[in-house]
């Protein structure tokens, strides 16, 4: 599996692929609105060019953030190398910890992060009934017929600050 640099794929297929996956480029969550087409990341593209798993992140001054994460291709491993990346680019940055938050209905993800070492540090009650006003194509009921109301922020350490 070859990762490569998110700005090594052209802007308009960056652009689809979040507008195919998420609604739109735009990502609104408790930390700020980030437009994931344009943000730093890596990909993983299939022998057609086609992206078959794609990571963002932005660095902050002691940490990580993990925008989105999408692997198209279950249980291959490719959002498992593509989170290990950025938790590499991280430690090389000198950063320590990653971050990211993911929605009260994302059970898919919770067990994901977990068993990548991500605790769970705070809960942000109706976060997205907030992040809905500026985005409102994002849902009300998952596809498992949960309201999607808070997001949970997940943290793993990677340097100790000690």
């Amino acid at each position: 599996m070859k990762i490569i640099e998110s700005q090594q794929i052209p802007a308009a297929q960056r652009n689809d692929f979040f507008a195919e996956h998420w609604g739109s480029p735009k990502m609104v969550i408790s930390t700020g609105v980030y437009y994931s087409d344009m943000l730093d990341g890596y990909a993983v593209l299939n022998e057609h060019g086609e992206i078959r798993g794609y990571i963002t992140y932005v660095m902050h001054e002691t940490r990580c953030e993990v925008i989105s994460l999408d692997s198209l291709d279950e249980n291959r491993g490719i959002g498992s190398a593509l989170l290990r990346k950025v938790e590499d680019t991280a430690r090389q940055a000198n950063r320590y910890h990653t971050q990211l938050i993911t929605t009260n209905d994302n059970l898919h993800a919770l067990l994901f992060y977990q068993k990548r070492g991500y605790q769970i540090i705070r809960i942000y009650p109706d976060a997205v009934t907030k992040a809905r006003a500026m985005k409102p194509s994002i849902p009300l009921i998952s596809d498992q017929g949960i309201p999607i109301r808070d997001e949970l922020l997940l943290q793993k350490l990677l340097i100790s600050n000690t």
